[in-house]
């Protein structure tokens, strides 16, 4: 099977439609039709289950779908490999992180970085915690920054800092006015939390089953700005991370509380996959980011 091969097919798997993969890849249905066919003649058996316009991976599909992923995973990892031998001052970071780092941490990191190693340029995603995590498991993404410390295998992690982390409350709350609070005094309060799946929502989870009451949800969000309005307004109460200040905003009516308890704190890590091919490129960065955060 060719690069282009993989690339195709492994799109289409992971799409299911034919359409939405042809466009993807700038191909026309027909002619994407007409490689699997072609593709399907040449192995002998089916490898998707046809639903009208919509494709299901079969049981052949799913092993030569996994078979495919992994052989194209090891051939980008050779092409970087390559490209560094060619020109070690050059390369390519892909770096996934969780939205709320993007505007302070993730800046600083590269700013400083290029500042040596300017020939080094990043493709940066932003999304949820468990999302990052998985790009780093599927090969789409180098490195990671996350919170708190995924609970999958096969992923290496370093904390690189901790952040403080406080109650938000409307201003005209009975208890904005405290210097400091445990959480289990907010427990009869509405919370609005990030969506399950983000870093916050593990962090708030995990906070209140320690002060041993489950959180009533009024709503969920995927962007600590509008969680901050909304608690601004009077809709409910949350946990923010007090050093993400700038990210949220000003907000008129917030008020945040220090929480007292001990675990009460948020620790942001790299990941990476433990049985990835690294390039130097990436190895680089990684060390200047365990280097950063050494002088935190």
């Amino acid at each position: 099977m060719t690069s282009d091969e993989l690339h195709w097919f492994t799109t289409l798997a992971e799409l299911e439609r034919v359409g939405a993969a042809a466009e993807r890849l700038h191909l026309t249905q027909p002619t994407l039709s007409r490689m699997l066919a072609r593709l399907e003649r040449r192995l002998g058996v089916r490898l998707f289950d046809r639903h009208g316009k919509r494709l299901t991976l079969n049981d052949f599909g799913r092993v030569y779908y996994e078979h495919a992923r992994r052989a194209r995973f090891e051939l980008d990892a050779a092409a970087r490999e390559l490209a560094d031998l060619a020109n070690p001052a050059q390369g390519t970071v892909r770096l996934a992180f969780q939205h709320s780092m993007g505007a302070r941490v993730v800046p600083e990191l590269i700013a400083g970085f290029r500042r040596t190693s300017g020939r080094v340029t990043f493709t940066l995603t932003q999304d949820a915690s468990d999302t990052v995590t998985a790009a780093i498991l599927a090969g789409t993404a180098d490195l990671g920054l996350v919170s708190p410390k995924p609970t999958a295998g096969g992923v290496g992690w370093r904390p690189l800092l901790v952040q403080r982390l406080a109650l938000a409350l409307p201003a005209d709350h009975r208890l904005a006015t405290r210097r400091q609070l445990h959480l289990a005094e907010a427990a009869d309060a509405d919370f609005i939390a990030m969506r399950p799946g983000f870093g916050m929502r593990h962090v708030l989870d995990d906070l209140c089953a320690a002060a041993d009451f489950r959180p009533r949800i009024a709503f969920e969000c995927s962007n600590l700005s509008t969680i901050a309005g909304l608690v601004a307004v009077g809709l409910g109460v949350s946990v923010l991370p007090l050093e993400d200040l700038p990210v949220i905003g000003p907000h008129p009516g917030l008020a945040l509380v220090p929480i007292a308890d001990s675990n009460a704190m948020r620790e942001v890590g790299m990941i990476w996959s433990t049985g990835a091919a690294t390039s130097e490129a990436v190895r680089r960065f990684r060390d200047f980011a365990f280097a950063w955060a050494a002088e935190q």
